[in-house]
């Protein structure tokens, strides 16, 4: 009986705080602090302006891009593969094909090496050596991607060419269905070389979020792993890798922004050849080299609308993307509220 009283009580409790609380969010906008009323206002605005300037910039490349979308239409412009601006003639799948092999080529080099370096730094590495190594992590983030580019053109590519892919084409070349991808004349201005280059770049971002994420990893759970028995590989495996998935999975989304919005770098060495071609030492075309090296170009309405258009697809393909990677992380978290 008393055990029953007591619940009551604190049920009852409950409800008043509840209640409390919804009545001081009801009533925040009319207390008479005029600073409580500035700070409310100044903030809505800065968050509201988030919103307006995402929908400012989605207004205005479907503005200038609807002369392409009328003449094309959608699936004409997306799926047609010539883009030839002597005849006007305009498709996006050549510079569509390049984006995804770029990015999904750079993301499958990039991930690996990242979340080695999160743990070496995070697990393995002596103390005096964690400082140093995520300092430099963190400063290649900071490099100009033009620098990349530079760097990409005049010292990778003659490696690339001279080396590695003549290497990989008298190895995996030999292969009977990856040979293709490794079949060609290695110039080193190609889709290779390009996801290689963004692969160093987004490295960074990948690695410090997942070393963030594996420091918030609680010492006792990996003390506890460690007393049972498990060896340093397991603990990463099956403790420290499990609980901080949620940030490795974030450090990545980021990568692929940025790996799908990457210009200047990619435009160094990738070339601007509007093919779909089945060899990585092929050059290509993507959708951020196109816009740079095309733009001051297009002396046609219907030049300027297709490369509009370009970016508008650009534009859905990154909001879309990354709003799949936060429905799947707002999914996880409510599956798994206890993991990071």
């Amino acid at each position: 009986m008393v055990r029953g009283k007591a619940e009551v009580f604190f049920l009852a409790i409950v409800a008043v705080k509840r209640e409390a609380a919804g009545t001081k969010r009801r009533t925040f906008l009319f207390r008479r602090d005029p600073f409580d009323i500035l700070f409310y206002i100044i903030t809505a605005m800065a968050a509201l302006a988030v919103v307006a300037v995402t929908l400012g910039i989605f207004y205005i490349l479907l503005r200038e891009s609807y002369p392409a979308i009328e003449k094309f239409g959608v699936t004409g412009f997306i799926f047609a593969k010539d883009w030839d601006p002597y005849r006007e003639i305009f498709g996006a799948a050549t510079n569509l094909f390049g984006t995804a092999i770029t990015t999904v080529l750079s993301l499958m080099i990039a991930v690996p090496v990242a979340i080695g370096i999160a743990i070496f730094v995070t697990e393995i590495a002596p103390d005096f050596l964690k400082g140093p190594i995520g300092a430099a992590i963190e400063l290649l983030a900071a490099i100009p991607s033009i620098i990349y580019g530079i760097w990409g053109f005049f010292t990778l590519a003659p490696i690339m060419a001279n080396h590695i892919e003549p290497f990989l084409m008298d190895t995996l070349g030999k292969v009977p269905v990856m040979g293709p991808l490794f079949q060609g004349t290695p110039m080193g201005i190609d889709l290779l070389t390009a996801s290689v280059i963004l692969s160093i770049m987004i490295i960074p971002f990948t690695a410090s979020i997942s070393r963030d994420a594996f420091n918030l990893t609680p010492e006792i759970v990996k003390e506890s792993a460690y007393a049972v028995g498990a060896t340093r590989w397991e603990v990463v495996k099956n403790v420290v890798i499990p609980y901080s998935r949620l940030g490795i999975f974030g450090g990545v989304a980021l990568s692929l922004g940025r790996a799908l919005g990457e210009t200047m770098a990619v435009a160094f060495v990738l070339g601007n050849n509007h093919q779909i071609t089945t060899s990585l030492f092929d050059a290509a075309a993507t959708i951020t080299v196109t816009l740079a090296n095309e733009f001051t170009e297009a002396s046609t309405k219907t030049y300027l609308s297709s490369l509009f258009y370009l970016a508008l697809l650009l534009f859905m393909l990154s909001f879309a993307i990354l709003a799949v990677a936060k429905f799947f992380l707002v999914r996880y978290e409510k599956k798994n509220p206890g993991e990071r």
